[in-house]
């Protein structure tokens, strides 16, 4: 049976170059890094390295960028924070971002009753700029949280116009970017977002690790206390081989960006081809099918297959060998469907399966040729 993977907006798998570095640092580089011995400073100074080398990529500076766990954790740390530390009393967010930001807001409304304006959302999914600017015409300490790539229907915000907006207003603009990062070249110099969060696991790098960008004089505080790791913002001892493959795997992707944005580009533009000469009725949800107004790294198809045999659909394709996810992977094994789509399509619409596929650099024409046949038989 052919195995092939379109879940890439889910996890990525990593690079052999991430693997390698991380191997030699499990060997080599074990020793603590708040160690004040050789083996500990050795730890540290591949840490600082890493750092340097990420804030380098973002035009920042390298004690702008704080390690977590991953892009959950980060965007817990940047809400609660500016709620209970920075006095915020406003957010301003929308119905189609991930849950680690909706989840949290809603926590800190039950926490300390802020007030929470959910931007109005165009029927293409694309935010409604003119409604955001109303929105922020608001007295109370402000803070706007809108992601930069939305993960299941690949819609771009522009994200230097809402950071001017927010300055204007004088909010505050945080910014989920983790579909972005390592997949766009970012200047934070030019667009002046506040807080940015990423998951290497996104762009071919290990699980487990991620990054928070925080413009200098926050006054942004820890969301993890003990010790005074991560400039005192995150304690506890820190995850060194990680570390190193985030930056080695960040490092991969800007290197090859050119080449590798122009191939999945192409594979994209081949996949949205098949499916539009193979399947008849089949429609792609948000701006995923235009090529100009989406991430080149995903795209949201809406099948035409009747109810009762669409809930078969993403078992079939598993049984097919076929990887892809019916929304963000972190609903799996939710009876709920999509709340991104449920915000943007028609009942009849939401009636029918609704398939993300998203790609990387590993994946093929052939593969698409495969999944595009795998299709049209199971509608057939």
């Amino acid at each position: 049976m052919q195995q092939v993977y379109f879940d890439n907006a889910a996890t990525t798998q990593i690079r052999d170059e991430v693997i390698d570095a991380m191997t030699r640092v499990m060997k080599a580089n074990y020793g603590n890094p708040s160690s004040s011995h050789s083996f500990g400073r050795s730890s540290k100074a591949l840490i600082e390295k890493s750092r340097k080398a990420v804030a380098h990529y973002l035009n920042v500076s390298a004690s702008e960028i704080i390690f977590t766990s991953g892009g959950t954790e980060a965007d817990n740390l940047i809400l609660l924070s500016a709620v209970r530390d920075l006095k915020v009393t406003h957010i301003i967010t929308s119905k189609i971002e991930h849950h680690a930001v909706l989840h949290t807001i809603d926590q800190l409304v039950k926490d300390y009753k802020i007030a929470v304006s959910y931007v109005d959302l165009k029927p293409n999914g694309n935010i409604d700029y003119l409604h955001l600017e109303t929105l922020l015409k608001n007295e109370s300490k402000t803070l706007v949280s809108l992601m930069h790539i939305n993960n299941e229907i690949g819609n771009v915000l522009d994200l230097k116009r809402v950071a001017t907006l927010c300055k204007v207003n004088n909010a505050l603009f945080h910014s989920d970017t983790v579909q972005s990062v390592g997949h766009f070249k970012m200047d934070l110099q030019d667009v002046q977002v506040d807080f940015i969060t990423a998951a290497a696991h996104k762009f071919h790098g290990p699980k487990g690790i991620g990054f928070v960008f925080v413009r200098k004089n926050s006054a942004l505080k820890p969301l993890i206390f003990g010790g005074e790791q991560e400039r005192g913002l995150r304690a506890g001892t820190e995850s060194v081989h990680n570390i190193v493959g985030l930056e080695t795997a960040l490092k991969s992707a800007y290197d090859n960006l050119d080449n590798e944005v122009a191939y999945i580009k192409d594979l994209k533009q081949y996949f949205i081809n098949k499916i539009e000469t193979e399947l008849a009725n089949a429609t792609f949800n948000g701006k995923s099918g235009n090529m100009e107004k989406s991430t080149y790294t995903l795209v949201n198809v809406c099948l035409p297959i009747a109810p009762q045999k669409a809930a078969m659909l993403l078992f079939q394709l598993d049984l097919k060998g076929i990887a892809c996810s019916k929304g963000s992977a972190c609903q799996s094994g939710s009876n709920q469907n999509s709340h991104v789509l449920a915000e943007i399509l028609t009942a009849e619409a939401l009636q029918k399966p609704s398939i993300r596929f998203s790609f990387s650099f590993y994946n093929t024409k052939e593969e698409v040729d495969y999944v595009v046949d795998v299709l049209k038989a199971f509608i057939d």
